[in-house]
């Protein structure tokens, strides 16, 4: 049976689930390059550390149990787990709440996890304005299926019942003043929140 890959792993946090404690469990792998991403050892491949089994990471968050609400599956991009419904699920047995963060690159996915109750709140990372040319400046190489299957992941949230965040990060020489204008229009009506880029260790640092 295929098992996630937890390339990473947080006992207890209190910032990636509003209003939550939670442990973070961090998928290894990755279908974007964005240079700012401050997760290269999750994305890069040659930079991979032996996985962390995902026996000891439920052992460890039963043995907190006492101590957290939720569980968030970050990455990497979870999505591209084929074990991420099966991993969820395990969690949701456990009581808590599952939090997803993802790329919205696959609306397959996430669907399956909405209709299966698998998660209660999903944060999607909104690179920019949704246009090829656009992504393809954060992302890397690009196309418009891509650009289609994010759409679809934010129809997909916002016909859910189910509470969820759109969230951009400001990269000063990729996103103008207009561009953000867009952005806020485009999601006035929803949970949005603009991120300020935080310089550290990064893949655009790694690959120079």
């Amino acid at each position: 049976m295929d098992r996630i890959k937890i390339g990473g792993y947080v006992k207890q946090s209190l910032i990636d689930y509003p209003g939550k404690i939670s442990a973070v469990v961090f998928t290894q792998g990755c279908n974007f390059r964005c240079g700012y991403c401050h997760n290269p050892q999750l994305v890069l491949p040659e930079l991979f550390q032996p996985l962390i089994s995902e026996e000891e990471v439920l052992k460890s968050i039963e043995d907190m149990s006492d101590w957290l609400d939720a569980v968030v599956i970050s990455g990497g991009e979870p999505t591209i787990q084929y074990a991420l419904p099966d991993f969820a699920l395990k969690i949701k047995n456990m009581g808590f709440l599952v939090k997803l963060d993802t790329n919205g690159s696959n609306p397959e996915m996430l669907k399956l996890l909405l209709d299966e109750n698998l998660v209660d709140f999903v944060a999607v990372d909104v690179k920019t304005i949704l246009e090829e040319r656009e992504y393809e400046k954060i992302i890397g190489k690009t196309n418009s299926d891509l650009i289609v299957k994010i759409r679809l992941s934010i129809e997909l949230l916002r016909n859910s019942r189910i509470e969820y965040q759109l969230r951009t990060t400001v990269l000063t020489k990729i996103h103008t003043d207009q561009i953000i204008a867009m952005l806020q229009h485009e999601y006035a009506n929803e949970s949005y929140l603009l991120q300020e880029f935080r310089s550290g260790n990064s893949i655009e640092t790694v690959n120079n």
